[in-house]
């Protein structure tokens, strides 16, 4: 397992295998960026010749290997393009340092010599290198790559408790976005609903005690407790939403709940992610080519299970209630038509016309029950509509809430994590729409129209909420990563809002400590 470490040193003079240094893309040529300057004071009026031999213009994600031949400690300098925005930004100091682990092979020991004055830099540096360097390898034969045993983040902080705190901040956060990685990753023939339930159990089984108590919360963190509801249960409790989009499969569905709830919680956080294992459309079928990463449509209930597991580890002060629907939309002579009519949790009634829109019908069971805990804030999380990724490409979620001020909390964070999110409004004639459109029930669960999917979607899930201050994060875009990999960013499944849903539990929680 590799450790992360602080030390205050040269980078020129530093003892590691290879040492890392970010390269800034100006007009005047590529200009090393702060931590690297005593590399750049060693190889003095070689370096320009150097990079202009190698074609090496520090232009974002552009990496370079080159033997130091001496001139360096370290036998392999590795330079990173940065760029032509501010190498000092957490955001282009997180991808450096993912896009330098992801091309560090056969070494033991890396250095780190990029921006890292403070602890926002710091948490970036950490965060960075612990997402670039991971690999989903659980189905490739042979030894999966070797990572280094140690990384070294080489900075004047290093002693500072603010820099401390943001590296376990960066750890939890790093390896929960790992692990929602791993799930989103996993074919869904080998996470069905039932596999997925029992891999959170497994999870939650597998961290008491806590890893890193009360390192940022300051205290005590709370215990995580976990329950799931199975499929006679959810029919039992009128979980229409859930049932009406799982009774196609062969694989039944389950609702994973997670309470974290510390002694002097500041505020209290419910989460809701979607939870589809696998979306073949249902009797709306997707084309085929729509279908092949429909494994990834659970990750939203990946990203908030990862993240109560995160949040908890640090004992942040804010309770937490998550609440994860899983299933699998599939098509038999049992499956849900379009137009029929579902009764969900709480009563509502509701016309299905398209069963490729079942994400929205088990968050909405979720949302109702999560009012049931009368949280201070809700948020959820999923994979929801194409029309979002159409609107905002795959590196950036939209944002729809009834609160605008949770809204700018939730894209603030989301910038503190590297994560980009865009506010998307509920317009005025969206509920309109959803509440009048049906002749049989008291909702339309599809839009007929052919545009402002993803606004209508929202407005669905807004008769769920009762009325409280909620958010929904649409991430059907940067969820999973179909081209190749960029920065700390994987090809497959990337993690996002993981880190998002972190900060924004630090910031209700008024512990905005470790660089968060």
């Amino acid at each position: 397992m590799t450790s992360y470490t602080l030390r205050r040193g040269a980078p020129e003079r530093t003892r590691a295998d290879a040492v890392v240094v970010g390269v800034v893309h100006t007009p005047h040529g590529p200009q090393v960026a702060a931590g690297g300057e005593g590399v750049a004071a060693a190889y003095g009026r070689r370096l320009a010749p150097l990079l202009s031999t190698i074609g090496f213009s520090g232009k974002l994600d552009e990496v370079a290997k080159v033997p130091t031949a001496g001139i360096l400690r370290s036998s392999l300098l590795i330079l990173v393009g940065m760029g032509t925005g501010d190498p000092a930004d957490p955001t282009a100091v997180r991808r450096a340092a993912g896009l330098a682990l992801r091309n560090v092979s056969n070494a033991a020991s890396v250095a780190l010599a990029l921006p890292a004055a403070d602890a926002r830099l710091v948490r970036a540096v950490v965060e960075g290198a612990i997402l670039g360097g991971y690999a989903f390898s659980a189905y490739k034969t042979g030894s999966p790559p070797e990572a280094p045993g140690e990384v070294v983040v080489l900075t004047d902080a290093a002693r500072s408790r603010p820099a401390q705190r943001a590296v376990e901040l960066a750890r939890a956060v790093g390896e929960a976005t790992a692990l929602a990685r791993n799930w989103v990753n996993t074919p869904a023939a080998d996470l069905t609903p039932v596999l997925f339930a029992d891999a959170v159990v497994a999870e939650h089984r597998s961290r008491k005690p806590a890893k890193v108590p009360g390192k940022v919360g300051g205290k005590a963190p709370g215990r995580v407790t976990v329950s799931v509801l199975d499929e006679q249960r959810l029919r039992e409790g009128g979980f229409g939403g859930i049932i009406g989009v799982g009774r196609g499969s062969a694989n039944p569905p389950r609702l994973v709940r997670l309470d974290y709830h510390p002694r002097g919680a500041a505020a209290h956080l419910a989460l809701v992610g979607k939870g589809i294992t696998y979306d073949s459309g249902g009797l709306s079928l997707k084309p085929s080519s729509g279908m092949t990463t429909m494994k990834c449509d659970m990750a939203g209930a990946a990203a908030v299970v990862a993240a109560t597991f995160a949040i908890a580890e640090l004992g942040l002060p804010v309770r937490v209630t998550t609440l994860a629907p899983m299933a699998e939309n599939m098509v038999s002579g049992d499956a849900t038509r379009p137009g029929d009519v579902l009764t969900m949790y709480g009563g509502t009634t509701v016309e299905v016309l398209n069963t490729d829109a079942e994400g929205r019908l088990v968050l909405g069971d979720a949302l109702v029950l999560a009012t049931e805990s009368d949280p201070d804030v809700i948020v959820d999380v999923a994979t929801l509509t194409g029309a979002c990724s159409s609107a905002l490409g795959d590196r950036v979620a939209g944002v729809l809430g009834n609160d605008d001020a949770l809204v700018d909390r939730i894209v603030a964070a989301g910038a503190r994590a590297g994560e980009a999110l865009w506010q998307l409004p509920i317009t005025e004639e969206m509920p309109q729409k959803v509440r009048t459109r049906s002749d049989v029930a008291d909702l339309m669960q599809h839009n007929v129209d052919t545009w402002g999917g993803a606004l209508y979607a929202a407005a669905f899930l807004q008769e769920f909420v009762g009325g409280r201050r909620w958010a929904h994060l649409d991430i059907a875009g940067p969820a999973f990563n179909t081209r190749g990999p960029y920065g700390h960013v994987p090809s497959g499944g990337t993690g996002f809002s993981v880190g998002t849903l972190v900060d924004l539990a630090a910031d209700l929680s008024g512990d905005l400590q470790g660089g968060a």
